[in-house]
């Protein structure tokens, strides 16, 4: 089914409901296309917009006024994760670029262990004893499998709890805490570039094409100055992860 006869079936499953849910497919369609702007070629929009109107109709039923939450922030976070859930299904991402994320992750760990400070491109490659070019490539491969996982932190139980008012124990709260700032530390560490475009990316929400363009670089290049910055992020946070 194509996200338009998804639409065409809202009048079908919500027959009845209190919540006007048409006046919010707009934001279905909003958070499918800024999706869309991150993921492979393989993930078709209709198809996230499918899924968004499924997690709508949930939202609709489930929402509580008295939390304190706005309709329209609940079930933002509720329509992006069943997009999300909806990729996870389909696992489009081959196990050997999982494996070769690692082993950069690894290189990059191996190397700063080693010289005290962060790890350049031609040390990291000589490390996985593979060429500068076919470093980048890996980064570039394995770019599209991090931006979903990067994704999850918006949408997963506890930005949901957070939204809706459930109460978390302590521990969770501390812990949760605690890594926040061990993120925003590493971060500050980054190479100029990298930070720069995880903040491009992640606080003003440009897309890779966005952030290429303001950075005058291409959009490959940026996918892999991206890949980079997560890895070395993962190498350095390895006790968290």
């Amino acid at each position: 089914m194509t996200g338009t006869e998804a639409y065409a079936n809202v009048h079908k499953q919500t027959s009845g409901a209190a919540m006007n849910i048409e006046a919010f497919l707009p934001l279905v369609k909003r958070i499918a296309y800024h999706l869309k702007g991150r993921l492979p070629d393989s993930v078709m929009v209709d198809d996230l917009i499918q899924s968004g109107i499924i997690g709508l109709i949930e939202s609709s039923q489930k929402f509580d006024a008295t939390q304190g939450a706005s309709f329209e922030t609940y079930a933002g976070i509720r329509i992006r994760g069943a997009m999300l859930d909806e990729i996870r299904k389909g696992d489009w991402t081959p196990r050997s670029v999982y494996r070769k994320s690692r082993e950069v992750s690894e290189a990059i760990l191996k190397v700063e262990s080693e010289k005290g400070r962060e790890a350049r491109d031609e040390e990291i490659a000589e490390v996985m004893e593979v060429s500068l070019e076919e470093y980048y490539h890996i980064l570039q491969d394995t770019n599209s499998a991090q931006l979903l996982s990067i994704d999850e932190p918006d949408h997963d139980e506890l930005a949901e709890d957070r939204m809706v008012g459930t109460i978390k124990t302590p521990i969770t709260e501390l812990v949760e805490s605690d890594f926040q700032g061990a993120l925003a530390e590493q971060i500050k560490d980054l190479p100029e570039k990298e930070q720069l475009v995880m903040a491009l990316y992640y606080d003003e929400e440009l897309n890779l094409k966005e952030i290429g363009e303001v950075l005058e670089v291409s959009e490959s290049r940026v996918s892999q100055i991206h890949s980079q910055a997560i890895k070395r992020l993962k190498s350095r946070l390895r006790d968290w992860i």
